[in-house]
């Protein structure tokens, strides 16, 4: 507040300076900060007294954006209010007694006023309001207003337009877009009232629809694939579907070294890369080659049982891991002494070989199953309520009195000011 008098005091001194004025200028696009002080022999070292804080607001100067100068009668600056936005400006002022110059950021003084109109329609809306008024600005609005209410293209020569707009001025000129309240269309003697929203949106009524979120459960039913767990089946399958080759023995001639060996486990045939499924739970204890046996997976499992799973293509389990019943631990193939993909299968209890058939059981070939489960989950839906228009009945009754009173229409000054001589009740009140 304090530095809003010092600018007050200030411009009120100056207004007493002979041939001292202001003049409305455009941003340039393009422009810097550091080219706009430079274009003014104004020293750029003004920039290092800046703030970080307030120096970041630089960038923001709109291109072709209007701004005011204070200038005395030999052309120098003595003050610029240049705008940042909507609500903010800078201030440049000349330091008195001296070529150094001070900046500021300081909120912009503006009035705000109330207008009401009744424009006849002899060609169309738009071109009417904007001839009538003297403000496009009110004709777009305008616009906007009946789209999507009224069908302004229908409107006939003779039909009224009635409307209460504000608008905001600076320095005695219009200072952004203006703000329709309310309008009333009349065609042969009947009235349509259009309400306007605070975004400048019509309606016909005084109430609008307005979306809310409500937040439910929904009841969700999905499947899901589980281990099969069954009491009496404690070890699965190591495959989906089984075809033995090659049974367990103590006496089997071997295809490759031609001589009878034991064969201490049950040859599976099946596909190169078909998934190999742990028969149970357990604590995997190898994992890599081991010679004739390829690539090879052991298992240990509780109760003293130990599983071997040889010739895969690829495993998928690390030594230490800890894996589930049905769980993938690696792939059909043919490495280490082998005639062709399969898989050799090996069971030991307390170390010692024993027929994988006896516990394997083929009840447990499916190892998962899908199973339904049921959960809840929230939904959000998107309802609509009507509710009443901000000041709907206000501004009506604002319109009703102006058509009583049969005011005139405020028409705007359209002569483009590059220049005006100072005004004290004006100038420093719109600082």
């Amino acid at each position: 507040m304090g530095s809003l008098k010092n600018i007050v005091v200030w411009m009120l001194i100056a207004s007493s300076l002979f041939g001292a004025k202001v003049t409305s200028e455009q941003w340039k696009k393009g422009e810097t900060f550091s080219d706009y002080l430079n274009d003014r022999n104004i020293s750029t070292d003004l920039l290092g007294d800046i703030s970080k804080t307030d120096i970041k607001f630089l960038s923001e100067i709109q291109g072709q954006q209007l701004f005011y100068e204070l200038k005395d009668q030999d052309g120098n600056l003595e003050q610029a209010l240049i705008p940042i936005g909507k609500e903010m400006q800078i201030r440049l002022a000349k330091e008195r007694n001296s070529e150094k110059y001070h900046f500021e950021i300081i909120p912009i003084v503006y009035q705000e006023e109330e207008y009401s109109a009744t424009i006849s329609i002899e060609k169309n809306l738009h071109t009417d309001i904007s001839a009538a008024l003297n403000h496009s600005g009110v004709a777009d609005k305008m616009g906007q207003l009946f789209k999507g209410t009224v069908n302004a293209k229908k409107f006939r020569k003779g039909d009224k337009v009635s409307f209460v707009y504000t608008q905001k001025t600076r320095m005695g000129q219009p200072y952004y877009r203006p703000s329709i309240k309310i309008a009333m269309y009349e065609s042969k003697g009947k009235r349509q009232f259009i309400y306007a929203d605070e975004d400048g949106y019509g309606y016909k009524s005084d109430k609008k629809s307005q979306s809310y979120t409500v937040t439910g459960k929904k009841k969700v039913t999905y499947t899901r694939r589980v281990p099969v767990s069954k009491k009496g089946s404690r070890f699965g399958m190591p495959l989906r579907h089984i075809r033995v080759t090659s049974s367990f023995s103590y006496r089997r001639y071997h295809p490759i070294l031609k001589r009878y060996r034991p064969h201490h486990g049950t040859d599976f045939g099946a596909k190169r890369g078909t998934p190999l499924l742990a028969v149970n739970a357990g604590k995997v204890t190898f994992s890599g080659r081991m010679g004739g046996y390829g690539k090879v997976v052991k298992i240990k499992h509780a109760g003293g049982y130990e599983s071997l799973y040889a010739h895969q293509s690829r495993t998928r389990v690390k030594r230490g891991q800890r894996v589930k019943k049905g769980q993938i631990i690696g792939y059909v193939g043919s490495t280490g002494r082998s005639t062709g993909p399969h898989l050799h299968f090996g069971m030991k209890k307390n170390g010692r070989w024993i027929n994988p058939m006896r516990v394997l059981r083929k009840k447990s070939i499916k190892t998962s199953i899908l199973k339904k489960f049921t959960k809840y989950e929230d939904v959000k839906t998107t309802k609509y309520k009507k509710v009443v228009i901000k000041n709907a009945k206000e501004n009506k009754e604002k319109l009703l009195n102006y058509l009583k009173q049969e005011g005139k229409a405020f028409i705007w000054d359209s002569n483009t000011q590059t220049s005006m001589r100072i005004k004290d009740d004006e100038y420093t009140q719109a600082l």
